[in-house]
């Protein structure tokens, strides 16, 4: 594909989200107006004005394109998303372009695995009912550890990372520092093995499953992953296991989530994402028992738009130097 050098560039941002933080800020376009003048940047602060500038945009800068504004694009050459997950741009016409994609793969990962080994600790320690207790002014010390068993330690616990890339990486690296045994997950079974003691193919998930104490859905959303944990892999866990799900609600079956939390087959869980976002207030899952819900924030960061700003700008240089690019989304896997 033929690259424009700056002058002949208009490269749009067009990022908005009903949380502000997922919104682009002024860095981002202040940043690559000041390197490279020359070049056309518009920062759209909504979708209402996204029509009009489409049609003659070579780079588009978003979370989101829908197909009929994908079909407005008729100078489109490099669609960089802000969002790790695009499965909202696996359309035919998109993957079907040759236009380039790229994801920001990798900035979210250090907040993430904080973020996960936060959920740990606090299910381990159960947090949420010291929390609760606390409200109601009353010393809980003995209801807190409760009917599902004493309070826990992570040290020498087996963590099954289910979807061993970036942020898999990242968590089994924290996770080490706890002295947990960790296992990794993911498509080919090979991969860094530095911070695991094994990496195993996703075919044999179903057999590393009931050895897993806690297990942390960190997977891309495809096709493939739809219900990755359902039914089947839940009741393979052992009765103490802990599931978080980190990655998209799609990946979880939660009706069969809340049957295990109501049947005591899983001790507890944690779930940054959901099926439905925001997460109704008549959803089963703010009622179930021993549910942790974080209203998916395990990627937000003070430093966030820090690092979309200065990876951007490392891909932008490679662009303009016609260099190869990294992070680009392999659109006939979805990630």
């Amino acid at each position: 594909m033929n690259r424009t050098s700056p002058a002949e560039t208009k490269l749009l941002i067009c990022v908005w989200h009903p949380f502000e933080q997922w919104r682009a800020q002024p860095i981002m376009p202040d940043t690559i107006h000041a390197r490279w003048p020359e070049m056309r940047v518009v920062h759209l602060p909504d979708f209402e004005r996204l029509p009009q500038e489409l049609p003659d945009t070579d780079i588009f800068i978003g979370a989101s394109l829908r197909p009929e504004q994908f079909r407005l694009a008729r100078k489109l050459k490099w669609v960089h998303s802000t969002a790790a997950g695009v499965s909202q741009l696996m359309y035919p016409e998109l993957r079907e372009s040759g236009i380039t994609l790229t994801n920001p793969s990798g900035i979210f990962s250090p907040p993430m695995a904080e973020h996960t080994i936060g959920l740990m600790v606090a299910m381990a320690r159960n947090f949420p009912d010291s929390v609760r207790f606390q409200d109601r002014c009353e010393w809980g010390q003995r209801q807190i550890s409760g009917p599902l068993g004493p309070l826990t330690e992570l040290n020498g616990q087996i963590l099954l990372i289910v979807g061993y890339g970036s942020i898999g990486r990242e968590l089994a690296r924290r996770a080490q520092a706890f002295d947990m045994h960790v296992w990794g997950v993911n498509r080919s079974g090979k991969g860094d093995a530095t911070h695991v003691e094994k990496i195993v193919p996703v075919a044999q998930l179903d057999s590393v499953l009931p050895d897993a104490d806690y297990i942390v859905i960190a997977a891309p959303e495809t096709h493939e992953t739809q219900h990755l944990i359902g039914a089947s892999q839940i009741a393979k866990m052992k009765p103490g296991a802990r599931l978080i799900n980190i990655g998209r609600g799609s990946l979880l079956d939660e009706d069969a989530l809340v049957r295990a939390l109501l049947t005591m087959a899983l001790r507890g869980a944690a779930l940054d994402v959901t099926g439905v976002e925001p997460l109704p207030a008549d959803s089963p899952l703010w009622k179930a028992p021993n549910l942790f819900i974080t209203p998916h924030t395990s990627g937000v960061s003070d430093r966030l738009w820090q690092k979309q700003t200065k990876l951007l700008m490392d891909l932008l240089e490679r662009w303009f130097d016609g260099r190869e690019l990294f992070n680009v989304v392999d659109v006939s896997r979805g990630y």
